[in-house]
């Protein structure tokens, strides 16, 4: 059984309001992401971190449309790798994959869902991700361009990155032993020693940040 830990316990603090909460096309952008996972059959659970306008938003959400597979509402941490750790300490025993998502990647097709959690289950650790295609380059604080950055080999990391329940747990408990702050599952798998391999994403899977990126991702659903 595959679970998914849909993180959304973010502050919004560069949006200036709840970006999770916000409308992209008349629909809540975390509400968004649910339904993407609650239609996806590779998944059988949905456990959400985050908080009280969150949950009371998602219970209101539960009165009026179908989202079955949420098991589970837990608060999140000050920093992500300790809310993504409560996430897994709230799956069910069954669980034998999960997949971590950004509650604010609200494009995630359920296509592109269900080929991660496939292809974790062959090798363990997978993250959705796309390669760099842009020019890359260095620039200063003043805003001065300093140099070129090879882009060979370079991929942009995306959620979901899914892996074996034991193995993610087993990383996370390095992680918080050791006192790091890790910023996704990958680095935190670095950490352990583990590989992750990549699942290209050709969709459209941006993160909503600025209020700009909620324009960008509705001209995407068209």
């Amino acid at each position: 059984m595959t679970s998914a830990i849909i993180v959304a316990a973010g502050s919004s603090r560069r949006m200036g309001f709840n970006k999770l909460l916000a409308p992209l096309a008349g629909v809540p952008v975390l509400r968004r992401t649910l339904e993407a996972f609650q239609g996806c059959e590779a998944i059988g659970e949905i456990v959400l971190v985050g908080g009280d306008e969150v949950f009371a938003a998602v219970e209101e959400w539960r009165q009026g449309t179908s989202l079955s597979k949420v098991a589970a509402l837990v608060p999140g941490g000050a920093e992500r790798h300790l809310s993504v750790q409560a996430g897994l300490d709230a799956l069910s025993a069954s669980a034998e994959l999960v997949a971590v998502h950004d509650g604010a990647r609200p494009l995630i097709s359920r296509n592109q869902i269900a080929k991660c959690v496939a292809q974790a289950g062959e090798c363990g650790a997978v993250a959705c991700a796309r390669p760099v295609t842009e020019t890359l380059k260095r620039v200063r604080e003043d805003g001065q361009i300093t140099g070129a950055m090879d882009r060979e080999g370079a991929w942009i990391m995306e959620t979901p990155q899914v892996f074996r329940v034991s193995l993610l747990r087993d990383a996370y408990a390095h992680v918080l032993a050791d006192g790091l702050l890790v910023t996704d599952e990958v680095s935190a798998m670095q950490h352990l020693g583990h590989p992750v391999w990549v699942v290209a994403n050709a969709s459209p899977n941006p993160k909503i940040t600025f209020p700009s990126d909620l324009t960008l991702a509705e001209r995407f659903l068209y």
